[in-house]
């Protein structure tokens, strides 16, 4: 230790024992003060109820004591620059501005922007028209088609090169049949396959095939923009619907059977009742769809085993409602007790589902709307 540091550590001593004189004779005038063993004075907070430490010149000097502060180069250096900044904020400039140049001191380019920070920050790209490669381009434009084609026959048609792509929401196949403004067939139509090697095989296959006694023509399709796009109003799909969408085509293209040699479908755990109401029962009273969804959960867990769900497709002519199992043997149990019965005088037909077949019907605008009247009328009347 040299004698500078000899110096500065008898003037450290000198200051907390005058510290602590001084929080002695304050402590003893001061009952919101006291001192500890350590010589460090407390301070009691009204609004927190506690003590804190009393922050004044004696304890900045204990604290830099014992963390070997010291105003370094490092720190000088700083304040010196700060002075200078602060010092060129006052001072307004008085040179003229001039273009910048092709030195390297340049403005950022119009794709980034520099922040507060100082970092480039992207700015958004206007929204613009996209064009799908053929790598990854699935639709195909179909021409010289015969006018008096459905959209079955033209599903048909296209299937014969690969899987055609169905719509998520609709579950109908991504298809279209062009019209003129008179709503008459046009001859042309579009079709998206789920995968691009179908795009080639239709190439190769049908374009210049004959149907109908007419030659058609394939070719990849290519789409041009009318008018003005902008990406933004499309509506984003969630990671939860195209996860949805990506396991729905996966199992399309795998190879491998819903069920192994001699083992049941997960099917066969879903009993499906057939003849079990008229759908004008429910128009009627719509409040039967919860009493028959209720008692079948209800008889069928007695006398079956543990439901996992009830189904009641009310729109189906034929009367069918779904009842789900956890197990096989109580859907068994369930085709056995249903099959055959009586229930409201008709005969109702109990069998497991094939795991195919969609009982779910879809009503029409118009039904929608004499179902939602005649459901005010109800509801007027109780």
């Amino acid at each position: 230790m040299d004698d500078e540091d000899f110096q500065r550590q008898l003037e450290l001593e000198a200051a907390e024992a005058k510290a602590k004189q001084e929080s002695s004779s304050v402590q003893s005038s001061n009952p919101y003060l006291y001192t500890d063993p350590t010589g460090t004075v407390y301070e009691w907070h009204h609004e927190k109820k506690a003590w804190f430490p009393k922050i004044d010149d004696n304890f900045i000097a204990q604290y830099q004591a014992s963390y070997g502060y010291s105003s370094g180069p490092v720190e000088e250096e700083t304040k010196k620059e700060n002075s200078k900044v602060s010092e060129e904020e006052q001072e307004p400039s008085t040179s003229t501005e001039q273009e910048p140049s092709n030195s390297t001191e340049q403005e950022p380019s119009n794709s980034t922007e520099q922040d507060s920070v100082g970092k480039n920050k992207r700015k958004p790209e206007e929204p613009s028209w996209f064009e799908v490669d053929d790598e990854h381009n699935t639709n195909v434009y179909v021409s010289n088609l015969p006018t008096d084609i459905t959209e079955e026959e033209f599903v048909t048609l296209m299937s014969k090169c690969g899987l055609v792509m169905k719509d998520p929401d609709s579950n109908d196949y991504k298809i279209k049949l062009y019209k003129d403004m008179d709503g008459n067939l046009k001859g042309d139509g579009l079709c998206t396959y789920i995968k691009v090697e179908s795009v080639d095989l239709a190439l190769q296959l049908l374009d210049e095939s004959m149907l109908k006694g007419k030659t058609i023509r394939v070719e990849r399709a290519k789409f041009t923009l009318k008018g003005e796009y902008d990406p933004n109003k499309r509506p984003k799909k969630r990671k939860v619907d195209k996860k949805k969408v990506r396991k729905k085509m996966d199992k399309l293209f795998d190879w491998r059977p819903d069920k192994l040699p001699g083992s049941r479908g997960k099917s066969e755990m879903t009993v499906i009742l057939k003849n079990m109401f008229e759908v004008k029962e429910f128009a009627e009273d719509p409040r039967l769809i919860l009493e028959y969804r209720n008692d079948l959960r209800e008889e069928c867990t007695e006398k079956c085993g543990p439901v996992k769900k009830v189904e009641i497709y009310d729109n189906n002519p034929e009367g069918v409602a779904a009842i789900h199992f956890s197990d096989f043997d109580h859907a068994d149990a369930c085709i056995a007790l249903m099959n055959g019965r009586f229930f409201a005088g008709r005969r109702l037909t109990a069998e497991s589902w094939d795991g195919k077949t969609r009982y779910r019907v879809n009503e029409t605008e118009e039904e929608a709307e004499k179902r939602i009247k005649e459901w005010d009328k109800f509801l007027d009347s109780t």
